[in-house]
């Protein structure tokens, strides 16, 4: 289903988790491998009828060495169900992958792998799953707190001369559902996984050898959901991956 709107990144993570003991607290650690994790994203909407096969289909990536992302956007609100888990900054991020991706439109169900427009999304396993290139950045993320967390960016050795690179985060979270009551999906019963609950940008940096350290507050955890927290590194110029993490420290319990 398209939506037809301004022109204008996309962006990858190795699914490890460490556990150690720090104070009194579980502490939450991973680190990237010598290739480069896939990030995997998808432009979705609980308004648009045909989106719910391309959520399905998202869901296989579970416990995958991939970050997944599902960023849901509001632009089908105006048909009668609202998307509560849309946000503005979701949309603006899919117009500036349309313009790396030289497209006249967005549209929805998006899937971009790597910041590369993939239409054919469910021929799309073999691209994400497939050979991997040797990965020019390192990630190191950890928990600090419940709702904190660090992280340091290096240029993986033996990786050449520094370069620019650009990063954001995004809190992500599996098992997610709505009835649909209105719209062009009315009388559904939706199921969602990887959902975005945050997008955060973590600025733009001029290479170096120096570690450079990122912080994220995140919201607090929806309980009963398994939450992924994710660091991607990319282009500035391109939003092709330089390298993606993705820690994810246990399920908040309901009370």
């Amino acid at each position: 289903m398209f939506a037809f709107a301004p022109k204008i990144i996309a962006a990858s993570a190795c699914l490890v988790c460490a556990t150690a003991t720090f104070g009194m607290q579980a502490q939450c650690a991973a680190s990237s491998g010598p290739q480069v994790t896939p990030v995997l994203e998808l432009y979705t909407s609980e308004g648009c009828s045909s989106c719910p096969p391309a959520d399905q289909w998202v869901s296989g990536f579970k416990g995958q060495d991939v970050v997944v992302q599902a960023f849901h956007v509001g632009y089908w609100d105006q048909l009668g169900w609202v998307d509560r888990f849309a946000a503005p900054a979701h949309t603006t991020r899919q117009r500036e992958i349309a313009a790396h991706n030289r497209l006249r439109n967005i549209y929805t169900p998006q899937v971009v792998v790597n910041g590369r427009d993939w239409p054919q999304w469910g021929n799309a396993q073999s691209r994400i799953t497939g050979p991997r290139g040797a990965a020019r950045m390192h990630i190191a993320l950890k928990r600090l707190a419940d709702d904190q967390f660090e992280a340091s960016v290096t240029p993986a050795a033996g990786s050449g001369a520094a370069q620019a690179w650009a990063a954001y985060w995004t809190v992500t979270e599996h098992g997610h559902s709505s009835r649909v009551k209105a719209g062009e999906n009315a009388g559904e019963f939706l199921k969602h996984d990887f959902v975005v609950r945050q997008y955060t940008q973590a600025g733009t940096y001029q290479g170096g050898s120096t570690p450079q350290k990122l912080g994220l507050r995140s919201l607090a955890a929806t309980p009963g959901h398994e939450r992924q927290i994710n660091l991607v590194v990319v282009e500035p110029q391109s939003g092709n991956t330089l390298q993606a993490l993705s820690l994810q420290c246990g399920i908040v319990k309901a009370s």
